[in-house]
């Protein structure tokens, strides 16, 4: 076999696979690749893999093996039922050998960072809500976590790379992407290569706040559960300039499935968002987080008031959208 390559990680049936195992089944028993689990990208010969729901970026489509040009099977992990908190401890736990928790302060990051046990790092201007609530969260569970401030002048510097590499460059994206990037850039130079991070329990669980007054929650929660590719890819690819990646238990499958056998009505209502991932949350982290609601990241971290400044400050007073395309320009030279 030529070239053996693997980004991310492998698991098969609940069971956590070394690189060696990896290779030794791609090598004697490829069918087995229809079952592998967790977030990844492989390569062999002239065939290539990504994960299930496509969280790692690589060649080809997600979810398939692909050899010679060629789709050979779909990649279906298929693992025993589990109830939501199961679902959940089981996701985190198969992520959390190593790693650095990206720690905002809210129900979803908390929930990661307590059952992960792991080091965190919180990112947001000085002062800002992120910073302060992440603390907060810290000290309630124990946890180490690393305050990165974060100054205007860097934000600014940092816009043209991000902007470069989001697929979908509009003032909502950038502001978050900003936000990933000093998070990424900190654990790529201090060493790590994968970031947990609390993505999709919004989307999941009906954590935004517009799912409280829709008509139509059942359809909105659908579309957009399908709108989180758009965000691996745009997340990934900022990670992916610091040699890190964005690791997601709230997207690995048994959560997805768990999360979707839940109808929307039991998830928002009576003013209330995200009620089954916090009575899940209550179980294992204190009551004030599993019942906190945080401002959107690019709030909290102060990254998008900044961008409205900046875009101001450059004679853009009535769009950002403006701003953010400029940048574009003058990056390819326009």
């Amino acid at each position: 076999m030529t070239l053996f390559q693997c980004t991310g990680w492998v698991e098969l049936d609940g069971t956590r696979l070394s690189l060696a195992d990896v290779e030794k089944i791609v090598q004697n028993d490829p069918e087995k690749i229809r079952r592998f689990g967790g977030e990844f990208a492989l390569s062999f010969d002239t065939c290539h893999a990504r994960d299930h729901f496509g969280i790692i970026p690589g060649p080809g489509p997600k979810g398939v093996l692909v050899c010679n040009g060629q789709a050979r099977f779909s990649i279906v992990p298929d693992p025993a039922p589990r109830t939501l908190d199961e679902a959940i401890v089981t996701a985190v736990r198969l992520r959390s050998d190593e790693g650095v928790t990206a720690l905002s302060g809210g129900v979803d990051s908390s929930l990661v960072a307590a059952l992960a046990e792991r080091e965190c790092v919180a990112v947001g201007l000085a002062g800002s809500h992120d910073l302060a609530q992440a603390r907060h969260a810290a000290e309630l569970l124990g946890l180490a976590c690393t305050e990165v401030e974060i100054t205007t002048d860097e934000i600014a510097d940092a816009l043209p790379e991000v902007i470069s590499v989001i697929p979908k460059k509009d003032p909502v994206n950038t502001s978050i992407a900003v936000t990933q990037y000093f998070i990424a850039r900190w654990a790529g130079a201090h060493g790590y290569r994968r970031i947990l991070t609390g993505q999709g329990a919004d989307e999941l669980f009906g954590g935004y706040a517009r799912y409280l007054s829709t008509p139509t929650l059942e359809e909105d929660l659908a579309r957009d559960v399908l709108g989180l590719a758009a965000q691996a890819d745009r997340d990934q690819a900022v990670a992916a300039l610091f040699r890190t990646y964005l690791s997601m238990p709230y997207l690995d499958i048994r959560v997805v499935r768990a999360a979707r056998a839940i109808p929307a009505h039991a998830k928002v209502h009576d003013g209330e968002r995200k009620i089954p991932l916090r009575e899940v949350a209550a179980r294992h982290i204190p009551q004030e987080l599993a019942g906190y609601g945080k401002k959107a990241m690019q709030y909290g971290s102060g990254v998008w008031g900044v961008l409205k400044k900046l875009a101001r400050k450059n004679g853009y007073k009535t769009s950002m959208q403006d701003y953010i395309d400029h940048i574009g320009r003058v990056e390819h030279g326009h």
